[in-house]
């Protein structure tokens, strides 16, 4: 048995497996939240994940069994159980005949053999090979054996019935791919608890029982759940519009649930009545890149110049609060238990490529982690306005929750729309039309959550295309649903420039080669470093400067004879106000940095990337800003010629607004 621990503290709960068909990794949306109020065993039931396949041994017994073992490694002599689906079985054999050893039972949609069963559900000979494949008929050994991945498929449509439930069905199809089909007969081979055995178990239950079920439950039906409840006194929590795995579709709800009946939060020690409460705001900016900390530092000052007596608290993570802290802004100390969201994406990179949107996908738990964080803050601390700059998790998981909301939410974004990229193919503009359509319609339903939503730029920067087919077009949409600040550089490009005071010489041609505060762009960074001896022979008296940023090691790069590498530049944007020339990647922030200061500039789109290759090139050709290349096919020497081209190029860029920061700040002020 494969077993793991997070976490520490009790109580220690156990989260069980469920039916051999998935691993642990379905309690994905829990295991970070309960890791940080408690301690958290989880293990591989036997049949997948990284527990043994044996051919037999499937039955309720066994699981039970396996259950306590896993204690027994553990040093666990009491735990909180929390099971899902077939699961319960086992749970509630534990809970009636080890009762020194569970201290509590929660039950996600239980399958038990009390109860109606769903009234869609139709039950098909086991052994027979049936003529028929369609629907329900797919619950078969013979078809199991002849098209698995069918049965995954569709299986798992029928437990995530929810719309929009393409993320989660893909993670379960893609566990259920890690065992096999003659598994998965040796688990459909048992029978299973009798009802009469079932009622039994119940009524020796003593521990406190609380069950969580989908009243649009197709596996089970909601009346399992409700008979389970019945039969143990337990409470019954019944969510409308859920399927049989609301603890992956609707993970918050679930999550405040289990921890008010697991390990409720103690009372807060201390009350300020409201009249005595300081005006607060909590803002959150996005980590990926350094531009946001830039922008949103700027829109802080706006707001506390128009509101003299706000006090401004930063849920952030690095490489954002490498910013925060070298002006001095208050962090809030719940920062350290948030995810790295660079991080993240840095793994999902390879080379100069990173899949944006399906890197966003794989990122849910992430999310869904972060906001458990920011749930837990707001829960303790009132605030007067929550500010969130591209903070996706709050966003979502707020139109998800509506009732979550108890302070006015100013909502900034410089992009509207996933889009698909070519080589993605159908699927992919399925997948992003599907993401779209979501948001469109929470949007529609619950426009209060957005008292305040921003586009940082013009209507004229947003893309002409459609969200998808059937879906409206993102400019005409974004008109509707937004106000406009303006670009937000984050300063005033008169003032910078000074060449003398950062010690570039008038006889330099200055070039800064610069990827942000990603970890992204070290293939980039390699391949410019290759083309300076070139460049240098091009344009004489070239200095060029790579800068590594925060998540790059600069030893980790090749050195040149006159080339410089330094780590995080704290004032970036006054040597990118001052050089001659800078090659960038395709972010928007920096590239409109640079166009703000009517810089010449190389950019490289990352490949897949359809923020990058789609909406910033967009913007930038409306600038007349920018020369875009190509990490596929420019090698050194097309870098060198390009560089020597436009380092002497006549800009004439569209000039860009200075009063975004000042726009952005009046809009969200008026909430306050």
């Amino acid at each position: 048995m494969h077993y793991e621990v997070y976490g520490s503290g009790e109580p220690t709960v156990l989260l069980l497996p469920t039916w051999s068909i998935v691993h642990s990794r379905h309690w994905k949306m829990q295991i970070p939240y309960f890791a940080r109020h408690c301690r958290v065993v989880t293990f591989d039931g036997r049949g997948n994940g990284r527990s043994s396949r044996p051919p037999d041994g499937y039955d309720e017994d066994e699981f039970a069994a396996d259950a306590l073992a896993v204690m027994d490694a553990t040093a666990t002599e009491h735990a909180a159980l929390v099971s899902f689906s077939l699961g319960a079985q086992w749970a509630l054999l534990l809970a009636a005949e080890h009762p020194d050893r569970v201290d509590r039972a929660a039950f996600v949609g239980p399958a038990l053999a009390i109860g109606e069963r769903a009234p869609d559900r139709v039950f098909h000979p086991w052994d027979e090979e049936l003529d028929t494949d369609e629907g329900w008929a797919k619950y078969n050994r013979h078809y199991w054996l002849r098209d698995y991945r069918g049965f995954l498929e569709f299986f798992f449509a029928q437990m995530l019935s929810e719309p929009h439930s393409t993320k989660a069905i893909e993670d379960c199809v893609g566990w259920g791919a890690e065992t096999t089909a003659q598994t998965l007969v040796a688990t459909g081979s048992v029978r299973g608890l009798s009802k009469r055995a079932t009622l039994e178990l119940c009524g020796r239950v003593r521990c406190p029982v609380l069950v969580i079920q989908g009243a649009d439950d197709r596996i089970t039906g909601a009346g399992r759940g409700i008979a389970l409840a019945e039969a143990t006194g337990g409470d019954l929590v019944l969510l409308e519009g859920s399927g049989h795995a609301p603890h992956a579709r609707d993970p918050v709800k679930v999550n405040l649930l289990l921890r008010d009946f697991l390990a409720p939060p103690p009372p807060p020690a201390r009350w300020p009545r409201a009249r005595v409460r300081r005006r607060r705001a909590l803002y959150l900016s996005s980590p990926v890149g350094l531009g946001h900390a830039r922008r949103d530092v700027a829109i802080a000052d706006e707001l506390r110049r128009l509101h003299p007596d706000l006090e401004i608290d930063w849920l952030a993570q690095h490489p954002v609060t490498a910013v925060l802290e070298a002006r001095g802004e208050r962090i809030h100390p719940a920062s350290a238990q948030l995810a790295s969201e660079s991080a993240h994406f840095a793994r999902e990179s390879a080379g100069h490529a990173l899949h944006a949107f399906h890197a966003f996908r794989r990122m849910d738990e992430i999310l869904l982690a972060n906001f458990m964080v920011f749930a837990d803050v707001v829960r303790d601390q009132p605030y007067d306005l929550w500010v969130g700059d591209e903070a996706w998790e709050l966003d979502y998981h707020l139109h998800e929750n509506p009732e979550r909301k108890c302070a006015p939410f100013a909502w900034l974004t410089d992009f509207v729309g996933a889009l698909p990229m070519p080589e993605g193919g159908a699927h992919e503009a399925y997948l992003t039309a599907d993401e779209n359509a979501e948001m469109i319609e929470q949007i529609a339903r619950y426009p209060h959550v957005r008292d305040r939503a921003i586009f940082v730029g013009d209507p004229d920067d947003i893309v002409p295309d459609a969200f998808g087919p059937g879906l409206p077009s993102i400019r005409e949409w974004t008109r509707r649903h937004y106000d406009f600040a303006g670009y937000v550089t984050g300063f005033d490009p008169g003032r910078l420039g000074d060449r003398d005071a950062l010690g570039y010489g008038a006889d330099e041609r200055v070039c800064i080669v610069t990827v942000g505060g990603s970890g992204v762009g070290a293939s980039l960074l390699r391949r410019v470093i290759d083309a300076f001896p070139q460049a240098r022979d091009r344009v004489p008296g070239l200095r060029m400067i790579v800068v590594a940023g925060p998540r790059l090691d600069p030893s980790s790069l090749p050195a040149r004879d006159g080339l410089e590498i330094h780590a995080y530049v704290p004032d970036l944007h006054h040597h990118l106000a001052a050089c001659d020339i800078a090659i960038v990647q395709g972010g928007l922030t920096t590239t409109m940095e640079l166009t703000a200061n009517r810089r010449p500039f190389l950019y490289f789109p990352l490949r897949h990337h359809f923020e990058q290759n789609r909406h910033v090139p967009y913007r930038l050709e409306r600038y007349g800003a920018g020369r875009r290349m190509d990490f596929e096919t420019d090698g050194p020497t097309e870098i060198a010629a390009a560089l020597a081209a436009e380092i002497d190029r006549d800009v004439d860029y569209r000039p860009v607004e200075t009063a975004g920061a000042a726009r952005a700040g009046a809009l969200i002020a008026e909430l306050l």
